[in-house]
């Protein structure tokens, strides 16, 4: 009678034990990945820039302006981003820069979402082609 206390007390220990340790595990994983989150994270609201893609062509209207239509692409994973900032460059044949602009496309980005924009200009004379640089965005807080 006293072997089978100590093998059920032996064999309740063991199954405790290794249930214990799986938790701590999952547990332990789960922290990491909140961490590994929040630095990236962190990362992504401290250079809005480098997670903003901007794309986009130019044409002329009937009345001469230039119209840009284009697209604002968040390539974060956590972050959410609004009010992405462009700057606006006009170039002629040869290249040569005429003049700069800067535009605010007054959306809501959240990770991997695109948004499109358009926006006339009358461009000098001689422009060419308009080049679209993302300068920054804001952070939404969550």
């Amino acid at each position: 009678m006293f072997k089978r206390i100590i093998v059920i007390i032996a064999c309740s220990a063991i199954l405790c034990s290794c249930s214990n340790n799986d938790s701590k595990k999952a547990d332990a994983k789960k922290e990491n990945y909140e961490k590994t989150k929040e630095t990236l994270k962190q990362k992504e609201q401290n250079s809005p820039k480098d997670f903003i893609l901007a794309t986009g062509f130019n044409r002329k209207n009937l009345i001469g302006q230039t119209v840009i239509k284009g697209t604002v692409t968040s390539k974060a994973s956590v972050a959410v981003f609004k009010d992405v900032d462009l700057n606006l460059s006009f170039f002629s044949k040869t290249k040569a820069l005429l003049e700069t602009d800067k535009e605010t496309v007054f959306e809501i980005l959240h990770p991997g979402e695109s948004k499109d924009f358009k926006t006339k200009y009358f461009a000098p004379k001689g422009t060419d082609s308009v080049a679209i640089q993302v300068l920054g965005a804001k952070v939404v807080s969550e």
